[in-house]
């Protein structure tokens, strides 16, 4: 079994937002829908859907964004 760096996909009330992905990114990302549903058995039905949790997860494994977030915070909670 493939260990993905995401899982299933949660059903969260979405903002909208528009995106231009390059072919090769937006195959890959079709790709990743593919196996990904072979992996939990979820269909995934928009492959867009799976751009939220890749950032997420970017977001959180990023940890000089994690040392920046919290130093932010910081000075917020200071003034």
């Amino acid at each position: 079994m493939t260990k993905l760096k995401i899982g299933a996909i949660a059903d969260d009330k979405p903002v909208r937002i528009a995106i231009d992905l390059p072919a090769a990114v937006h195959r890959d990302l079709m790709s990743y829908a593919e196996i990904l549903s072979r992996e939990t058995g979820q269909k995934i039905s928009d492959p867009n859907k799976l751009i939220a949790p890749m950032v997420v997860r970017f977001m959180a494994t990023d940890r000089a964004f994690a040392k920046a977030r919290k130093r932010l915070h910081a000075k917020d909670d200071e003034g």
